[in-house]
């Protein structure tokens, strides 16, 4: 999973400030504890800028270097009129000599300020105590862009717009058909990829391979491609006192930080994936976690993790997903930093990371 936060455009300026990209939110970060591994630090000091052809030629070389297949590229359509961080992928489509495979991860949610009370993901707490806008008085309603699905005039809209890109030989397709990852699922939604899949049949493929994230709206998705969101997913059944913490939340009352142990969410993962042979099960792990730069005191954070953990319970993943037959598995990620959760080389542990996906791989 591919986050293409890290170019400059207007919104992010008007938000949080001219120049605001995610490497802000990395860099601002402070420990919450001895031994807590912040600042995270991208090796060489490197706060690449995505809006250039080769900082983007440089993933794919190491992506291909050390085994990785490709990128699923968050992809942030609110509406007719908002689709935002597309540089990255217009810059793959447009340059063929760019060697790595590729698909959309739809992140469709509005996007909203911490402290409001209307429905969205609240992207960067932390930076909102900084915004230039003045958060205090919480004035408005503290949307920042709102998700709209539309009707089949809009869906055709976005579908067209997708097109270019799963025409691409370097588009990730299941049978022929493009995949696309869905976050939040709906009805609508439902009707909206029935739509798909017949102006993707229009223009030549044989349908549209869509995948589902488990856990929203587990009735609508029945009998759909899912996949788990992790380490969330694992991480949320180990919670201690979850109950508790559900009760704390509905009464707005902020706790955290929240630990899990490395050692325990990806035992629950490993769990978890064996006991889904079914083909709609699409398998999914993931490297590390702590998103405390972007949540500060009130975030989550994975305990224990070393890359030779990581390779090993990665090996072992892929032993379950080879005798199930299935071909991908969705790894949270390639650069997440703000979550702690990437592959690429940091200043604490270099290449490691990738090294034990390249062992696991080759094993």
């Amino acid at each position: 999973m591919y986050l293409p936060q890290y170019h400059q455009i207007p919104e992010n300026d008007a938000f949080w400030g001219k120049g605001f990209t995610d490497w802000i939110t990395v860099r601002n970060a402070k420990p919450l504890f001895e031994g807590h591994n912040q600042p995270r630090i991208p090796v060489d000091g490197i706060y690449y800028d995505l809006s250039l052809k080769e900082n983007i030629v440089r993933q794919a070389q190491l992506a291909n270097e050390y085994g990785i297949y490709g990128f699923g590229i968050y992809h942030y359509w609110f509406n007719d009129e908002k689709n935002l961080l597309t540089k990255p992928a217009g810059i793959i489509l447009n340059n063929k000599d760019i060697d790595i495979h590729y698909f959309f991860a739809w992140d469709n949610i509005s996007w909203k300020r911490s402290w409001s009370n209307v429905s969205g993901n609240d992207w960067s707490p932390v930076a909102d105590e900084s915004t230039p806008v003045d958060s205090s008085a919480h004035s408005g309603s503290g949307m920042l862009i709102e998700y709209r699905l539309g009707t089949e005039e809009s869906w055709k809209k976005h579908f067209y717009w997708l097109l270019p890109h799963f025409r691409d030989d370097r588009y990730i397709k299941v049978d022929g058909k493009p995949m696309f990852v869905i976050y939040h699922c709906s009805k609508d939604i439902l009707a909206m990829c029935q739509y798909f899949e017949r102006l993707a049949m229009e223009n030549g493929f044989p349908g549209i391979y869509v995948v589902y994230r488990k856990g929203v709206n587990p009735s609508v998705t029945k009998g759909q491609n899912i996949f788990l969101y992790e380490p969330s997913a694992s991480s949320w059944d180990l919670m201690p006192n979850k109950i508790y913490r559900r009760v704390l939340k509905q009464l707005g009352i902020k706790y955290g930080p929240k630990f899990f142990q490395y050692d325990k969410v990806w035992k629950k993962l490993l769990n978890t994936m064996a006991s889904h042979p079914e083909p709609t099960f699409i398998p999914s792990a993931f490297v590390g976690y702590d998103d405390s730069p972007r949540r500060g005191k009130y975030g989550t954070i994975i305990k224990g993790q070393t890359p030779e953990k990581f390779g090993a319970y990665l090996h072992q993943l892929m032993q379950i997903v080879g005798s199930q037959n299935k071909s991908y598995i969705l790894l949270t990620a390639w650069n997440e930093w703000s979550e702690g959760a990437y592959l690429e080389p940091d200043s604490k542990d270099s290449y490691e990371y990738l090294k034990a996906v390249r062992n696991a791989t080759r094993s």
